[in-house]
């Protein structure tokens, strides 16, 4: 062989790109004769943007890397603790792809983080990490306070001290997204109408308010040192890989066990349903094309109440498996005492997303359901099956 490979690519590392091999002939390592052969040209082509994203091992944050890290132009960085991580296996495809790498840390470490950004030349963040249980006791809130408020402060610092050493192309591009609830605008009564990007803050619960707090953050860290934000806001999200203590998935596997499916108080908590597929998307369209300084608000237009999914989800179950003894899971449906801290009804305006981005959501509630039936089905068939293989 006339001259040898790069280095990083030599030893198999595609990290920082892609590679593209032209004129290529069969190579075989053990050669016996000299062959003359024509010469191997190789293009390296360096992705277009690297951008970090913290939480991405969480329900949402690994829908956001599954579907950034499916472009090949992108290269994409997840940093997350792994205190509240979904199953490995929704990573488990880009963890295999050359434009994927994972860093186990936590955003409080503003020396790790500024050292990412450094050594991958990072020009977007998605932040997506954050506590969000909303029923957390107001006990239980100095880790809601340290991540939600301390960990943003950290993470606005350190992408303020890297984008002030960008070149100016990069500089120009550079995007810190912060991704929030709809919880900060408070509760809305029914009847009343969805809130858009206009709307004031008014959180009524206290993960809500520190929540509320780290946008603040946002917003003066953009208004005050120029640094370019955009920020988004969300309904409820579902879909597969979501933690088994959410409404659908929970409702879903104890209806396949046929088990009691518990509702915490009358089940009349209404919340704007989307499939966190679309809300990745959504996500995508933020950062990439939404404007310096400007808030999005984000929303399926499905409003139901918890107990209306859960029916939903029994008589999908009905349909594709009818039970044994002929009743209906709706009979499962339990009612339990609510003492938690949750607000009666979410709802926000997305025009703004439609109108600006051109973002709606492509997957309607009642396929997203039947997906994840699917999913938790085909995983209990799985499980009976190893289990009667011993």
């Amino acid at each position: 062989m006339a001259g040898k490979f790069p280095k990083d690519i030599s030893k198999g590392n595609f990290q920082q790109g892609q590679c593209h091999v032209e004129n290529f002939v069969d190579f075989r390592c053990r050669v016996q004769s000299v062959v003359t052969r024509a010469p191997i040209r190789i293009t390296y082509t360096p992705p277009e943007r690297t951008i970090l994203v913290t939480g991405g091992a969480g329900f949402v944050g690994s829908a956001v890397c599954r579907l950034l890290a499916s472009n090949g132009s992108l290269r994409v960085i997840n940093l997350d603790s792994l205190v509240d991580s979904v199953d490995a296996e929704a990573l488990a495809v880009p963890a295999e792809q050359p434009n994927y790498r994972f860093v186990e840390g936590d955003i409080l470490d503003r020396a790790l983080v500024a050292g990412v950004m450094a050594q991958e030349a990072v020009d977007g963040v998605i932040h997506l990490a954050a506590e969000s249980r909303a029923d957390r006791a107001v006990g239980d809130m100095p880790p809601f306070i340290d991540t939600n408020v301390g960990g943003t402060y950290q993470m606005l610092e350190a992408s303020l001290e890297h984008w002030r050493t960008l070149l100016p192309d990069a500089r120009a591009r550079f995007r810190f997204h912060h991704v929030s609830t709809n919880a900060v605008f408070g509760d809305r009564s029914a009847g009343s109408g969805a809130v858009d990007e206009t709307a004031p803050y008014q959180p009524t619960s206290p993960v809500a308010a520190v929540r509320a707090a780290a946008d603040h953050l946002v917003r003066a860290w953009h208004a005050s040192f120029g640094l370019p934000v955009v920020l988004s806001h969300a309904n409820a999200g579902y879909g597969p890989w979501q933690k088994p203590g959410k409404v659908i998935p929970h409702a879903v596997i104890a209806a396949i066990e046929g088990i009691s499916v518990p509702i915490y108080g009358a089940g009349s908590e209404v919340r704007d349903w989307m499939h966190v597929e679309d809300y990745a998307r959504a996500l995508q369209a933020v950062f990439f094309h939404g404007q310096n300084g400007q808030s999005y608000s984000i929303g399926g237009r499905e409003e139901h109440n918890n107990l209306a999914v859960v029916a939903i989800i029994c008589d999908l179950l009905d349909r594709l498996e009818p039970r044994a003894d002929g009743r209906r899971r709706r009979s499962l449906i339990t009612f339990l005492h609510d003492r938690r801290l949750a607000d009666r009804r979410h709802a926000v305006d997305p025009s703004r997303i439609e109108r600006e981005l051109g973002w709606r959501p492509e997957i309607p509630f009642v396929e997203g359901l039947t997906e994840v039936i699917d999913t938790y089905h085909n995983r209990a068939r799985l499980a009976l099956g190893r289990a009667a293989a011993g």
